[in-house]
């Protein structure tokens, strides 16, 4: 007898499918790898003038599609904290770190451990340690999240 599956792992996969398609789509389009921190960067810093149109573009498909989607939706459930205050300083933190790490999840998480980037498999694996360990820390001994 078949059993009814949660629905939870068709949107990760369906999310997941979007994202790769995405990368695809950008990289075959403008030869250029798709990390949305660059993206967002470069229109906040003005490194990315040239290319403002595309940058803009690719913003209003991360916001819009998931608006487009919402319909077959119920509702989502987050486990993110309410204090706005946190929300802000992790907003930051991340804003930060891939500033430093000169990349996000989209960037080298998607896009260079699909090309077999050791640059990207590297970073990938130490911002998914410091994630880890952010958790432990803020919920697990501080308890503020």
């Amino acid at each position: 007898m078949l059993q009814s599956i949660p629905s939870d792992w068709f949107w990760g996969l369906a999310g997941g499918l979007l994202i790769g398609l995405g990368g695809a789509v950008y990289l075959l389009g403008n030869g250029r790898i798709m990390g949305a921190s660059g993206i967002i960067g470069g229109l906040v810093d003005g490194t990315g003038r040239s290319t403002w149109a595309e940058r803009l573009t690719f913003l209003a498909g991360v916001f819009l599609m998931p608006a487009l989607l919402l319909p077959l939706r119920d509702g989502a459930t987050t486990n993110a904290t309410s204090n706005v205050a946190v929300l802000v300083a992790a907003g930051l933190c991340v804003g930060i770190g891939t500033r430093i790490a000169n990349g996000c999840t989209s960037g080298h998480g998607v896009c260079g451990i699909s090309r077999l980037s050791l640059r990207g498999i590297v970073a990938t694996v130490f911002y998914i340690m410091a994630g880890g360990l952010t958790v432990v820390l803020f919920r697990h001994i501080l308890g503020v999240i």
